[in-house]
């Protein structure tokens, strides 16, 4: 680690990145809202984030290739872990350090999909939808219809500043349900884990993931998965340690996974190999730009992620001023109208009632969350 304070900022950046320390510490309440420097800004919305879900879509796919609920929950815990790497470090691997993704408007669509291969039988498609702006919450829907694998969640996050790091609470949580060749389906709830933002005095941030998360599935299985960050003087970065228990009525040992979730784990019982996302991911195909709809993600963007990745941050700041101020006179015309903004492919509840089964299940906290049910229409 850098001894020098803004060691990795841009010399004329190093103005405006003492000013945004500066109002960090001075800040209290929620920080999504604060403007970044530019360097730090990603052109990337956090409308994409969901497609790391399934970066390895064979391994989503492979779920439902578990001939018995304990190797099926093994299946599930091996894919979430796998699904880390992009969720939370890959932007420091592509961009020397961790990026503020750019801030989704209400209404904000993404589409994609993984092609049909042999490994994993059918197409893997991806629907998402920022469905609330205040507060950001993205809701998001990943199918393998030949597979019988649904993945359907939403997230938003609640960040505050503490000990010279910024802590970031996601709130929201995911449902990946499973039909199996008897008719019956498995649902399995992930909750999220926190993460804690860390190397902002040196200009360089990074994510740690803290706490624990569960994946809980309906046939009593349960994945406790503890993450241990990097210690100031010791300790390895990214490390976790996964414990996935059976249900009362099964007498055998628990599975016990340890490891960094960047690179690779073992099982400790077998020593084998547990996951390992060293190989290359894949990404998402997506249409091009000149085919998408004004709501889309890289259409809606294009002028800001252009200016962004050329380093031109005044044209940038200007494409985003101006969607930013669409957005607000939207909301004031609606206001006026006395009307709200529908929403396209899901639809919100108050009440999640396989949450609230299956999070008594290990006492989630909280007991009850709401959710957006996806209402089936096709995105084109």
């Amino acid at each position: 680690m850098s001894e020098q304070a803004g060691e990795a900022v841009p010399a004329a950046q190093k103005s405006s990145w003492t000013t945004f320390l500066k109002s960090l510490a001075g800040f209290t309440g929620d920080l999504s809202a604060m403007t970044a420097p530019p360097f730090i800004l990603s052109p990337t919305s956090l409308t994409e984030f969901p497609a790391y879900w399934c970066e390895r879509p064979e391994l989503f796919a492979a779920i439902a290739d578990g001939k018995t609920e304990q190797a099926r929950a093994l299946a599930v815990l091996k894919w979430f872990i796998s699904t880390l790497k992009g969720q939370y470090t890959s932007r420091n691997e592509s961009m020397g350090s961790e990026k503020k993704p750019l801030n989704p408007v209400l209404g904000e669509l993404f589409y994609g999909y993984w092609p049909e291969n042999a490994a994993r039988g059918g197409k893997t498609t991806l629907v998402v939808e920022q469905v609330s702006h205040h507060p950001p919450i993205t809701a998001y829907r990943i199918e393998n219809l030949k597979k019988g694998v649904i993945l359907t969640g939403h997230s938003a996050q609640k960040t505050s500043f503490s000990g010279g790091s910024i802590i970031v609470k996601q709130v929201g949580h995911a449902v990946l349900t499973v039909s199996l060749p008897s008719g019956e389906t498995e649902e399995y709830l992930i909750t999220l884990p926190r993460l804690r933002i860390d190397g902002l005095w040196y200009g360089s941030p990074y994510i740690e993931l803290a706490e624990t998360n569960y994946i809980q599935s309906s046939t009593g299985w349960l994945s406790t998965i503890e993450y241990k960050g990097k210690g100031y003087f010791s300790g390895k970065s990214h490390t976790f340690k996964a414990t996935l228990t059976p249900p009362s009525h099964i007498h055998t040992s628990p599975h016990v996974i340890e490891g960094t979730w960047h690179t690779t784990s073992k099982d400790l019982h077998s020593g084998a190999t547990f996951h390992d996302v060293t190989s290359p991911k894949e990404e998402i195909t997506v249409a091009p730009v000149e085919e998408q709809g004004e709501w889309e993600s890289r259409k809606l963007w294009y002028g800001v992620a252009k200016g962004i990745r050329e380093g031109d941050f005044e044209s940038a700041a200007t494409f985003k001023g101006k969607i930013e101020n669409e957005q607000r006179q939207r909301r004031r015309d609606e206001s006026a109208g006395g009307t709200t903004w529908d929403l396209k492919h899901f639809k919100h509840v108050d009440y999640d009632p396989v949450y609230e089964r299956l999070g008594k299940l290990f006492k989630a906290n909280p007991p009850t969350e709401d959710a957006y049910i996806y209402l089936g229409n096709d995105p084109r």
